[in-house]
Formats: structure tokens, sequence, C-alpha cells
């Protein structure tokens, strides 16, 4: 067993204080395996001694000074007290992004969720609003140093190092998956060159300067990176000269999914590192592969994470599927206490390569409940057509899903790009063939196929949106065809 009191002093931190204390003089040696071994690599029982320790302190900091949480653990019966073990945070309500929209705009613009003073703040950030009324973030200084400390580790764990020159291409906003890999890389020591994304043209620059600045490692999202290749061979460049390493990436399930992961490593022949949880629980990296990309390990001694029933929100078994629910451990401002994310994933607690004793999601963030489709009763994820597709030679590197209704029925339509060099009418025949039959067998469902060359849809600057559903189009024709 470790010793509880080195493992509560360890090395570049003070764990005998809440909330931490950290040295952000210390880095490890660029040969180390681990930021902070004593606890990556400690026996769970030990850990889990710390974690508690940490969750006990949080509850108590959002119980005194959340009206929000106060009055959502006492209409469910539980308070500080009820906290006796790590178990006893499954009998906490969950809460749900929906529930903080309603608070924010009952108390603009941060809601009852704060818990420093106004004057505290020093950073706001928020969610783009695309599915309802913005989030708004409000992160004081201290807890600000505390998420570049965290990031810096989980970076580090994927192979990041000071000697590294990291791209960032994604957007300087709201968005704060972006400033989270700033922070945690220039906390690492490492060289920043913050790109970014979203005005056009920006991605054909962003290859001139690549070749220029030669980075080795890039940061956005999955879908950008295969369109920043793509950009790159427009201009004749192959992406594979450019030199990177590494590719840590988050914002959509790509880089989970094994058949866009290995896409993109034979595409740039660096290492795809698979991140990110929600942009609430900044530090967002804690769901974060290592440079053995076995899936995203948890880092519980920062975010404490459970996998739970979709529905009652109980934590499953390990191996089973589930929906994770995040709490922070560390965070003063604005904590997210047992934050429902709807995500799809599965978790294991068995060794990893490196040494670290966390749980993992092997196959990473595949899909959110509510992202599922039904056509003819059955559940229909876009990453599983993802997956199939770009499993597939031949396809050219983009996709469209619509579903539309005729005559009371469900259709699927699948608009994939086939590569044209070379093609004749029988070839694409039969990939055209080869795709249904396979997506066909992935989904269960006999989907309307339509090839269509390559560069033909729409590219994203940013997450990728490919499911149209028309089918409320049409309840809504029919409804005015049975009430004229």
């Amino acid at each position: 067993m470790i010793d509880l009191q080195r493992l509560r002093t360890a090395r570049g931190v003070d764990l005998t204080v809440w909330p931490p204390r950290y040295d952000r003089k210390f880095l490890p040696s660029a040969e180390e395996e681990h930021w902070l071994p004593e606890l990556e690599c400690a026996d769970e029982a030990d850990r889990d001694e710390i974690i508690f320790g940490k969750l006990k302190n949080q509850i108590r900091h959002a119980w005194e000074r959340s009206t929000f949480y106060r009055r959502r653990w006492q209409e469910a019966g539980v308070s500080p007290d009820t906290l006796r073990s790590l178990d006893d945070l499954a009998r906490f309500p969950v809460i749900q992004k929906s529930e903080m929209r309603i608070a924010q705009e009952a108390n603009p613009p941060f809601g009852d969720l704060l818990c420093i003073e106004v004057e505290e703040i020093s950073r706001i950030h928020g969610t783009s609003g695309t599915t309802g009324r913005p989030v708004v973030f409000g992160i004081g200084r201290d807890d600000w140093d505390r998420i570049s400390n965290a990031h810096a580790r989980i970076m580090w764990a994927a192979g990041i190092r000071p000697q590294d020159r990291i791209i960032i291409c994604s957007f300087f906003s709201l968005y704060i998956g972006s400033w989270g890999a700033l922070i945690g890389a220039e906390r690492l020591g490492a060289a920043m060159f913050p790109f970014g994304a979203g005005v056009p043209g920006q991605t054909a620059r962003a290859v001139e300067w690549a070749l220029t600045v030669r980075p080795t490692a890039f940061y956005g999202t999955p879908s950008y990176a295969l369109r920043f290749a793509e950009a790159a061979r427009e201009q004749g460049v192959n992406p594979l000269d450019i030199g990177l390493r590494c590719l840590f990436l988050s914002g959509e399930p790509g880089a989970g999914i094994p058949s866009t992961k290995r896409l993109i490593e034979e595409t740039f022949g660096g290492a795809c590192i698979d991140m990110g949880s929600m942009a609430e629980m900044t530090p967002w990296m804690t769901n974060g592969e290592c440079r053995h990309r076995t899936g995203m390990h948890l880092w519980q001694d920062i975010v404490y994470a459970q996998v739970c029933d979709p529905d009652t929100y109980k934590p499953v078994p390990f191996g089973a599927e589930g929906t994770p629910v995040y709490t922070h451990l560390e965070r003063t401002s604005q904590p997210m206490i047992r934050l429902a994310s709807n995500d799809r994933a599965r978790w294991i607690n068995v060794p990893c390569p490196c040494g670290r004793t966390y749980p993992r999601l092997p196959d990473g963030i595949y899909g959110r409940y509510d992202d599922v489709f039904i056509i003819r009763g059955k559940n229909i994820y876009p990453s599983a057509i993802e997956d199939t597709l770009r499993g597939i030679e031949g396809f050219g590197g983009e996709f469209q899903v619509i579903i539309s209704r005729q005559d009371s029925m469900d259709e699927l339509l699948i608009r994939a790009e086939y590569v044209p060099a070379g093609s004749s009418h029988d070839s694409i025949d039969a990939l055209k063939t080869i795709m249904w039959e396979k997506i066909r067998a992935r989904l269960g469902v006999r989907p309307i196929l339509e090839l269509v060359p390559q560069g033909s849809l729409p590219r994203t600057e940013f997450k990728a949106r490919r499911v149209i559903d028309d089918r409320d189009v049409y309840r809504t024709s029919m409804g005015k065809l049975n009430n004229p």
C-alpha cells in the first residue's frame, strides 16, 4: 500500500488542503512517462481516499455557496452529511444542461450556480447556444490556473513535451476547447501557435503556415483535421510531409471511431489521441487517451466520472454501456456536481500499458443518446455510419444522412462521396453495392444510397453536422392537409 501522507504531498501538488495547491514551477523530465505517478498509478483504494476527501470539500463548498445546489439537494433529501462514501454520490440528483439554462434565465447571467463573488471571475466562456439559450461559465482565476495544470498533466500522458510546437486549429471564441488546449500546453512549456479556424480561406492559410512553422502537434476536431489534410492535398502537399507526430482531438466522436482514427493516423503519420468530455466540465481533457491509445482514461482525481444508466442515473458495472455523469473535485467558481452528459460510452477497469490505474472508456464517446434516430424500429447512430463508410476503399471522405417520410414510411437516404480518379460507371456501381451491403448489415435497415463525386458535399470548419431530419416537414404538411 502507498503511504497516504506521501500521496497527499506528491511532487508538484499539496493535497492536504482544498482546493489543492499546485507548484507551477514543477515539470517532470522529458523521459518520464507520468506527470504525477503517485496518483496516476496509485492503488485504486488509496486514490479513492484522496478523491473522497476532495469530494466532501467540493460538496460542502457548493452547499454553502450555491442556492441552486442547496435547493436541489434539499428536494432530494441529501446534504453534505449524507455523503459518507464515494458510493453515496449516486444518491445525489443529476443536473441537466436545461436546468442551468432555466437558472440563468431567472437570474442572469450566471444564475444561482456561482460559488464565488462576481468580482472574483476572471474568465467568461459559454456554450454556442446552437441547441438553446447559451449556458454561461464564470471561472475564477485560481480555477483557471488549476485547469491549466490538469490539462498539462493529461497532455503529458498523450506524449506532448516542452520541445513540441503545437498548432491550434479551432475557434478562439466562446468555445473553450481551444483555450483549454492553449493554457495546458503553455503550462507544460510547449511552443504554441494559436492559428484558429472559421474564416473563409483560413484552412488553406493554415497549411501554408504549417509548412513554415513546422508544428509537431495539432489540436482541433477530428473532422477539421481531415479537412486540413484535404486542403493540403489541394495545394499539392502530402499531409505526411507536414511532420505532425501527435494530433490530440476533441469536440466530436471521430477520434474514437476506429476507422476514423486509423484514417487520421495514416493521413498524417502521427498518433491520433481522443480527448474530451463537456465544455461545462473544463478541464474537459479529463476524458483523455494516453500515448498508447487504448481508450480514454478517466482522470478521476480531477473530475470524478461515473458511467450511469441513462434512465436511472445509477452507475452501471464495468463492461457495461451508459452515459458519463461528471463531478468537479477542485472547482470553487461554478462547480458541476453530477452533470449528466447524455453521451454514450462503455467503461472498463483493466490495466493500461502506460501503468495508469484509472478506469477507461475503451471506445471513447461514440455518440449521444439524443443523437439516435429511429428508422422502422431500429436505433441508428451517425457514428456507426461513419465507421462503416470510412472502412470502405473508394469512399470520398464526406457523407450526409437525410431522413424523410414517404407515405407514412420513414426513409433513410445516405449521400456518400466516392473517389472519382479512375472510376468507371461499372466501378461506381460496384462501390455502391459494397457500401449498401455493409451499411445494411451494420444498421439492420435498407437505406437509399446515393453516390456523389468527392468534394460535392459541404466541408466543416469546426464540428461536422451530417444528419438532416425532414420528418417534421412531413408532419407539418400532413397536419395542414388534415386541418385545412
